[in-house]
């Protein structure tokens, strides 16, 4: 029988795909038989090597996606280097964190410009790419944020708010083309990003207390969501958010 999670043949760009998230996403698509273009303001070496070691062919993209400069830049690259894109996962993303009250314009800026509005305008490049060909997969990363406020994270939250809907207009438009997006909302995982809040003692406390699983999540837990998302076993889900989070939703 088929395997419907095969990506044998297809080609997988990531962004921020050298740490994190974004590096377990990339490897588990590797793992599932896809090629990776792993980009970043960093290049990312391990990320390469480890896609390489799995027989799969992975290459470095270089692009500072604090601005949409590079966006065009990411797909032509990808397509000279690996022969075409079928799966683009939006990964790359910043936060920033002060009380609203004293929250700065060019913090906001920075956040918002990154998460969001490279993610659109990356997604526009390769959604061109994608209906040209027919098919295509995109993959946000949304967050817990995005269905509830948090605190003192507004431009992230806005951010990634904006991802959820974005991720829903896209689908409204493109399902007919044969273009499925999607986006995984992860819960509390052990990455650079929450660093500040594993080190605050009283706000871990909570936070564990809130996951049913009891543990922050690994950013290996997401790789199983990328890849059937990507995979032709969700060939008819479109416009959902994926929470990837030990429960923390349901309580």
């Amino acid at each position: 029988m088929t395997n419907p999670f095969d990506l044998t043949g297809r080609v997988a760009v990531v962004t921020g795909a050298n740490t994190g998230i974004g590096q377990a996403i990339a490897l588990a698509l590797a793992a599932a038989g896809a090629d990776v273009a792993c980009v970043g303001r960093t290049p990312a070496e391990e990320t390469v090597a480890k896609a390489r070691q799995l027989g799969r062919r992975a290459e470095i993209v270089s692009a500072d996606l604090s601005t949409i400069e590079p966006v065009q830049g990411v797909v032509d690259e990808t397509v000279e280097k690996l022969g075409g894109l079928d799966i683009l996962v939006n990964n790359a993303g910043i936060i920033r964190r002060a009380d609203a009250v004293d929250f700065t314009e060019e913090d906001w800026d920075a956040v918002v410009d990154t998460n969001l509005k490279s993610v659109f305008f990356l997604s526009q490049a390769a959604g061109r790419h994608m209906i040209g060909q027919g098919k295509g997969r995109i993959i946000n990363i949304a967050s817990m944020l995005t269905f509830q406020g948090g605190i003192r994270v507004p431009s992230y939250t806005a951010s990634k708010s904006g991802i959820g809907g974005l991720t829903k207009l896209l689908a409204n438009e493109w399902a007919a083309k044969g273009i499925s997006v999607n986006a995984i909302a992860p819960g509390y995982i052990a990455t650079n990003n929450t660093a500040a809040l594993q080190a605050d003692e009283a706000r871990n406390r909570s936070i564990m207390e809130r996951i049913p699983a009891g543990r922050w999540g690994d950013p290996a837990d997401l790789g199983g969501a990328a890849v059937f998302l990507a995979s032709d076993a969700a060939a008819y889900v479109n416009g959902h958010i994926l929470a990837v989070d030990g429960g923390w939703l349901a309580r």
